[in-house]
């Protein structure tokens, strides 16, 4: 499955916020592997971060990762860095943004409506 998300990074932090992604501990990447993810990609405009998550079931992403010692000292680190923080335990797996348009890999048969 696909979960975009968005966040938004303090205007004053961007750089500690680019600098901290340069060094994420590569037991939180392998933690988020075991957990089902196979892709997590951040895109920023000016504050605005937009997540890209391709996994095997975002809910247990979540729970696997929710009391990892190494994922709890890496959310308290962004929250200092964040406006806009992903509040696990408000939203959870219901935190991702609607689909609005998707182009499809192939297109629809020919006269056949999608």
């Amino acid at each position: 499955m696909r979960v975009a998300l968005h966040t938004r990074v303090r205007e004053e932090r961007i750089a500690e916020y680019e600098a901290a992604h340069r060094e994420v501990p590569a037991e939180l990447t392998a933690a988020i592997r075991a957990a089902g993810c196979t892709s997590w990609t951040i895109w920023r405009s000016g504050t605005d971060l937009f997540h890209l998550i391709e996994c095997e079931d975002y809910a247990r992403l979540l729970a696997e990762l929710e009391s990892l010692p190494v994922n709890v000292g890496w959310q308290a680190r962004m929250a200092e860095l964040l406006d806009v923080v992903h509040d696990y335990s408000a939203h959870g797996a219901e935190a991702g943004l609607p689909v609005v348009w998707q182009l499809r890999n192939s297109p629809p048969e020919a006269g056949r409506r999608p």
